[in-house]
């Protein structure tokens, strides 16, 4: 899985991408959601690790996670 953090403007916000390994997209949403919407998707294991993950992430930059 990988995941991408995409720069907003003044009026849209950043967002988050999370694809498969063949790149298709398997979610789409705002950068600053919350904990407790990210426990709801299944598909994250470790929701404190992947707040830590995207937090330290560069804008535009490709990163696998397992």
């Amino acid at each position: 899985m990988y995941i991408l953090k995409t720069k907003g403007t003044a009026k849209i916000p950043d967002y988050i991408q999370i694809r498969d390994n063949n790149f298709i997209l398997i979610d789409h949403f705002k950068a600053n959601v919350t904990k407790k919407t990210l426990e709801k998707l299944n598909y994250i294991k470790n929701v404190n690790k992947f707040i830590e993950v995207v937090n330290n992430l560069q804008y535009g930059v490709l990163k696998k996670i397992e």
